[in-house]
């Protein structure tokens, strides 16, 4: 494993190594030490490789990852995994605000709790959060899946599209063209796969389907209040 330490290494260095790292690599395992909450670590990844940040991180962790996985032992702040392309992004703790905004790919595990506007307007992204999510999560949410095993705030779903939503506990309020949706096999199906990938314990039956009631695609006179 190749250790990169922040107390001694500048952060455009730091990246510049791992951005480095394309898919011939042979070196495939990487730490970064003593983060000390810095933003924009691991940011750019564009090649196979595993990277473990053994701390807590500041903005945008992660951004803009294609194929790397990134794992934070730690805690993150907001943006992290932010337009995400592919690969896999863990959080051992908590996730600030707007976790996984405009992810059009990949997974993001969210081992603790996720603050407000998860997953907003995600494009494809799977965000797997294990405790619970704040107020306008998915807001603008387009394609991809959300699943969370507690609770979720107010506004789920705002104005969504065709992303998917997956609510073990309670759901404070759901936003604008949001509702409750059937869960038919295919959706159990994807929602076990998931689960599966983020090592999460649940059953997907015990879970909720939110999505889109599709009323807000086209303006219509008679919806006006709700736009």
């Amino acid at each position: 494993m190749q250790t990169l330490d922040m107390a001694t290494t500048e952060l455009r260095e730091v990246n510049a190594t791992l951005q480095s790292q394309k898919a011939d690599t042979n070196q495939r395992a990487w730490e970064i030490v003593n983060p000390k909450g810095s933003h924009a670590i691991a940011c750019g990844l564009d090649g196979p490789i595993e990277v473990t940040v053994r701390g807590s991180t500041g903005y945008y962790c992660g951004g803009m990852n294609k194929e790397a996985t990134v794992h934070i032992v730690g805690s993150a702040g907001p943006g992290v995994a932010e337009n995400m392309m592919s690969g896999t992004v863990i959080i051992d703790g908590d996730a600030s605000q707007y976790a996984g905004a405009t992810g059009h790919g990949g997974l993001l595990v969210i081992k603790g709790n996720a603050s407000s506007r998860c997953g907003i307007s995600m494009k494809g992204i799977d965000i797997v959060v294990h405790g619970n999510i704040g107020h306008m999560s998915a807001f603008m949410a387009q394609s991809g899946n959300l699943v969370v095993l507690g609770d979720a705030g107010d506004a789920l779903g705002d104005s969504c599209y065709e992303a998917r939503f997956f609510v073990r506990g309670k759901v404070k309020s759901l936003g604008a063209d949001c509702e409750e949706k059937e869960m038919r096999p295919e959706h159990i199906e994807i929602l076990k796969d998931l689960l599966e990938r983020a090592g999460a314990d649940a059953k997907p039956e015990e879970f909720t389907r939110y999505g889109s009631a599709r009323k807000l695609y086209n303006f219509n006179i008679d919806n006006a209040a709700a736009y």
